[in-house]
């Protein structure tokens, strides 16, 4: 029998093969040999949300996987960022270098604190419990330099509510929650949950009056490389921000400030698209985060009016040239590759009939005019595995206006306040698996799929509403083929 045309499949198969599972080693095998059908292409073809760099793993690690096409140099830069990403940061001066420079006003002491196996945040569940993945962000109005947003006077851009020995924390968060009662149309009543927020203890007098919240729930972090390697023309074209197509939907870029380039750029990750890439995500997560400077962003986060914070040690070496921070160019290049390069979990019962049924009815409703489930990356020459992918982010990562229900009402950039980024759907069915809940939107107030498409308005308000008019079945059906993503 003459061997199968390539067109482009072959390579499909490869993250199978290695991934050692003897079912999916089997199915790649016996297709490729055989031929297989077009149909049966194409169910291998959904189950790599990555493409190539796609990890066949459903257990709890799934999340923290690298990708399935590193190879042995890549991996190996890969276990030092992981390294990095779940060490403990300490107060400076350190015994050790190294590790040093934590606050002097902080969240957390490590990445993991709030990505959790790189994995998604929780929110307080209860009035009284502790922010532990959950940050406020605070500005007045007006911008800060680039267009960013303009801090709050006295505690910054982001709450923190813990502090080094000597110096205090800002105060305590506190988040209560008010139901939210709606009917479905078949009649059956549902419950939604909004957060209200609130402050105590502030530890340098009372905020600006006019100061704008917004909590930002720690996302999963896999699959980010992917999504800065998409080609930014390829994103820009799915951007209609007049909608001019009339279909309701006008998904529109941001731009933020790049300090690697000193030029306003695509902003690509974050809740509203406020970073450019993986690595200022993370060198503003070290910063705003655990209080650890770098070269990106050298000057602690102490407002004037924390003296105790500005006399802080810091964890710089004497003597370094100035821009120096605390978190070493090394380390910095070592989380940035780590988190470019961790892989995607594949897609689950992508055969089964409901699963079936429920992407169907996901499309018929429109929820892929924001979700766009199919994309696909440039190429990279320093990262060669996230290069020419195939991938099903379930995102544009562009903005859309949700509606007053989910508007924090802060601007960031050019996004204004009731404008979000879609967020990626792959992997979202193994949150439960992975980090033992179920907590979804920006702030965490969803409980479930049902509650996160309930909330959604703006923009998204059609789809809403054909999935509260959907039959329980249908609606199952729905919430059964996001849990395959």
């Amino acid at each position: 029998m003459p061997p199968r045309p390539d067109s482009g499949i072959r390579p499909l198969f490869a993250p199978l093969l290695r991934s050692g599972t003897p079912l999916a080693v089997c199915v790649a095998a016996a297709l490729y040999a055989c031929g297989g059908n077009d149909a049966d292409l194409a169910s291998i073809d959904e189950r790599l949300s990555g493409g190539e760099t796609t990890v066949f793993d459903d257990t709890s690690g799934s999340y923290k996987r690298p990708a399935a096409n590193l190879d042995d140099d890549a991996l190996r830069a890969f276990s030092l960022g992981d390294h990095l990403f779940n060490r403990g940061w300490v107060t400076a001066p350190a015994s050790i270098p190294g590790g040093d420079g934590l606050g002097p006003t902080f969240n957390a002491n490590n990445c993991s604190s709030c990505h959790s196996k790189s994995g998604n945040g929780g929110p307080p569940d209860a009035a009284g419990e502790p922010f532990l993945s959950l940050l406020l962000r605070l500005s007045i109005p007006g911008v800060g330099p680039h267009g960013a947003p303009n801090p709050e006077p006295s505690y910054g851009e982001q709450f923190n509510s813990r502090g080094i020995s000597g110096v205090p924390g800002e105060g305590h968060e506190r988040v209560r929650y008010v139901d939210v009662s709606g009917t479905y149309g078949d009649g059956t009543p549902y419950t939604l949950r909004k957060p209200v927020y609130s402050f105590e203890d502030l530890a340098f007098g009372p905020m600006d009056v006019a100061t704008m919240v917004s909590p930002r729930l720690a996302r999963p972090v896999f699959g980010l490389g992917l999504l800065e390697t998409i080609p930014e023309e390829a994103i820009l074209a799915k951007a209609d921000p007049d909608d001019a197509d009339h279909n309701g939907i006008s998904g529109r870029p941001n731009r933020v400030w790049s300090v690697r380039k000193q030029a306003m750029v695509l902003g690509r990750v974050g809740w509203k698209a406020n970073q450019p890439n993986v690595e200022q995500q993370t060198a503003g997560a070290f910063l705003g985060d655990m209080g650890i400077t770098s070269s990106l962003f050298p000057e602690e986060n102490c407002p004037s009016t924390q003296v105790a914070c500005l006399a802080a040690p810091t964890g710089v070496t004497a003597g370094s040239p100035a821009g120096t921070g605390e978190l070493s160019e090394a380390d910095l290049d070592a989380l940035n590759r780590w988190g470019k390069t961790l892989g995607v979990p594949a897609r689950r019962d992508v055969d089964d009939p409901q699963v079936r049924a429920g992407q169907a009815l996901f499309k018929s409703a429109g929820c892929v005019q924001c979700h766009a489930d199919e994309a696909l990356t440039g190429n990279d020459p320093e990262f060669p595995a996230l290069s020419n992918q195939r991938i099903h982010p379930y995102s544009d990562l562009l903005l859309h206006d949700m509606g007053e229900g989910l508007a924090d009402g802060r601007p960031d950039f050019e996004a204004n306040g009731s404008e979000w980024r879609t967020p990626p759907l792959w992997g979202i069915g193994l949150l439960s698996t992975v980090n033992k809940h179920n907590f979804l939107l920006h702030d965490g107030r969803a409980r479930g799929f049902a509650e996160a498409i309930l909330w959604h308005d703006g923009e998204a308000a059609g789809a809403r509403e054909t999935f509260r008019a959907m039959s329980a079945r249908e609606r199952d059906a729905i919430v059964r083929f996001l849990q395959s993503l």
